[in-house]
């Protein structure tokens, strides 16, 4: 069931674009910009903030807010290039993508629907070449909130962004695109092992109980993909896929059995914990770091092999909804209960806690500033707001940085970015 179709939001012209990426932002110290979603407004926003190197503190660009091209954005993402923004409207079921300019400015270019409804996760590969989608439910007849079904996870190609297509409607930065001989669309999913366009998150093939997917990320080097979900019992789930050259998805089973209707039955998805709400990889393909907000932890598995095996779990604080790694050394975890973030040290994979700091009200996002200053900030859902720290580089600790905290507009979820080419104080990048 879809709630609401919207077709391919205004195009700005090639030419337009260009101009407008002549500018770039005002003061030299710019060094990033943060992308933040609110959910309040109908549309919903994405405003633009900047990052100033010698404080870290944060200022909208004059023009910002922007529309999300749909209600409801709570998942965002960029091209590896920096030419490109996603963001996933929820309540519209679809994936606006957007141009950036050099001053930060976001121009819509195109817009598909999910295969599902409810989306709630998107991922890019490093390489810039697929990004994937997680919808809370699947496109089954008579599947709606008050009957719920499984959840799925579909990917897309993404068109480059030096395409060199001059064919009508080819669309650089574009998903799923297909051409003719006259016309291009987007939209069209990548095929998956079960020939569709989409996988299906289920303990099993014919099992039809309900899981809720709540997060998906891509390993760094780009061939598994993992997705976080939880049942109604409150039984989390890990799903582990392989990644083809073709960007298509292949489950690997968990390894473990379970009854289903009288039989022993093979159960794809890994049980972990209770309720998983976040989870991220570190740069070497080595470790999953994945939270679990009923039991207050966060788990440590070991992914060499691409499937994922266990390795350590460490206390977070009160609910824990998102976290980061920084330079594989330090990982920092947001507790929305809390209103903290708590730091760790990192040795194999195995979390030693640093120490927890006090953010705005109910932090539900966090990111590491793009061009890996040491900057911290983290979305703060009811704070209507956003908290900046400075890492300490040796320890790990947080210090605030300057002028935290910086309003936001009501109720934001979510935040990505991109470096920009301002001077950074001293000199050198570290």
């Amino acid at each position: 069931m879809k709630f609401g179709k919207l077709s391919q939001i205004g195009l700005v012209s090639v030419g337009s674009l260009l101009a407008a990426t002549a500018f770039t932002a005002c003061q030299t110290l710019t060094v990033d910009f943060l992308y933040v979603a609110t959910t309040l407004q109908s549309p919903g926003q994405i405003e633009v903030y900047e990052v100033n190197s010698e404080s870290g503190a944060l200022r909208q660009i004059p023009t910002s807010p922007f529309p999300s091209g749909g209600r409801k954005p709570v998942a965002e993402t960029v091209s590896p290039d920096f030419l490109n923004f996603y963001a996933a409207n929820n309540q519209d079921n679809n994936i606006v993508q957007s141009g950036i300019g050099t001053d930060g400015k976001l121009y819509s270019q195109s817009t598909i629907n999910t295969p599902g409804t409810f989306p709630v996760g998107l991922a890019m590969n490093t390489a810039g070449t697929y990004l994937y989608v997680i919808d809370t439910l699947q496109p089954v007849a008579g599947c709606t909130l008050d009957n719920p079904c499984p959840g799925l996870v579909a990917g897309y190609a993404v068109t480059p962004s030096k395409s060199n297509s001059s064919t009508t409607g080819s669309i650089s930065g574009s998903l799923g695109q297909v051409c003719g001989s006259s016309s291009c669309t987007q939209g069209t999913p990548v095929s998956n092992a079960n020939g569709l366009g989409y996988e299906p998150l289920q303990l099993s093939a014919n099992d039809s109980t309900v899981l809720t997917p709540t997060g998906v990320t891509v390993s760094a080097n780009g061939n598994y993909l993992y997705v976080t979900a939880y049942s109604a019992s409150n039984q989390g789930y890990l799903f582990s896929f392989s990644v083809g050259s073709d960007g298509g998805l292949t489950p690997i089973p968990s390894g473990q059995t379970y009854s289903f209707k009288g039989t022993a039955t093979a159960l794809t998805p890994l049980p972990v914990g209770s309720e998983l709400s976040a989870m991220t990889t570190d740069a070497n393909n080595q470790y999953l770091y994945v939270t679990d907000q009923i039991n207050n932890q966060v788990d440590t598995f070991s992914i060499a092999s691409g499937a994922p095996s266990l390795i350590s779990t460490a206390a977070t604080g009160g609910q824990p909804t998102a976290l980061t790694t920084f330079n594989n050394q330090f990982l920092y975890v947001t507790n929305s209960i809390d209103s903290t973030v708590t730091a760790y040290s990192i040795a194999s994979g195995v979390l030693t806690k640093i120490g927890d700091f006090a953010t705005g009200s109910q932090p539900i996002a966090v990111i590491i500033d793009p061009r890996n200053l040491g900057y911290l900030y983290t979305v703060n859902f009811l704070g209507s707001s956003l908290s900046g720290f400075k890492i300490n580089q040796t320890s790990g600790a947080l210090v605030n940085a300057q002028e935290t905290p910086y309003a936001s507009s009501a109720q934001p979820t979510a935040i990505t970015g991109i470096p920009h080419t301002g001077t950074v104080a001293g000199g050198t990048l570290q």
